[in-house]
């Protein structure tokens, strides 16, 4: 990603999807994910969901910079699962997202041709009924201040539209705002300018 493109494209709502061949079901589940912990509380609640399953393979990609992926065959040959669906990820530009096919076995082999085709075509129906929106990419910082700076932070955070993640108001605040990567310049010059208000970045997502 470059330093002047500060958006991606992602999912905003889990969809679904199926594909049969000879028998075999494949059941397909697409989710906007923000880390590796959501990719495992979601693969374990389909395993769950799905105890007769043969197989549950998935793809994921990660990270604005969509620099971040990993894929799982469980079970089917090297290949002929993970990786088709995350080539369907890849293909759609999406990033931050998980695919998981479960399988259900029909009876049939289908060869890892037919393998190859299933799972991809499986990943393609879970996303072809999927919103894809496009997200900015954006910094998390912590503010702490005196309650006395409130109205400045309050007048700042209103001008520069941020977004309020997280707020304690006391006689010493805390406040963790979302900044949009192009305006974090901006924003920080402005907090250098108020009196008895400290910072930190926290994380970027």
């Amino acid at each position: 990603m470059s330093l002047f493109e500060d958006t991606y494209l992602t999912i905003e709502n889990p969809s679904e999807g199926i594909f049969r061949d000879k028998g075999s079901k494949f059941i397909s589940y697409a989710h906007p994910i923000k880390s590796e912990i959501d990719m495992k509380d979601i693969v374990a609640s389909l395993k769950a969901l799905h105890p007769k399953a043969r197989h549950y393979c998935w793809a994921y990609r990660l990270t604005p910079d969509r620099s971040l992926y990993r894929v799982n065959d469980d079970g089917e040959p090297s290949g002929t699962a993970g990786r088709p669906i995350l080539n369907v990820l890849l293909s759609k530009n999406i990033t931050n997202v998980l695919v998981i096919v479960v399988r259900y076995f029909g009876g049939t082999l289908l060869g890892v041709p037919g393998l190859i085709h299933a799972y991809k075509s499986a990943a393609q129906e879970a996303l072809e009924t999927a919103v894809i929106v496009e997200k900015t990419v954006n910094d998390i910082y912590r503010l702490h201040f005196d309650y006395l700076q409130m109205n400045d932070v309050m007048r700042l955070v209103k001008d520069e539209n941020l977004i309020i993640l997280r707020q304690e108001f006391d006689n010493n605040c805390l406040l963790d705002i979302e900044v949009r990567k192009t305006q974090v310049n901006q924003v920080v010059q402005k907090l250098e300018t108020l009196r008895d208000v400290h910072y930190s970045f926290l994380t970027t997502i």
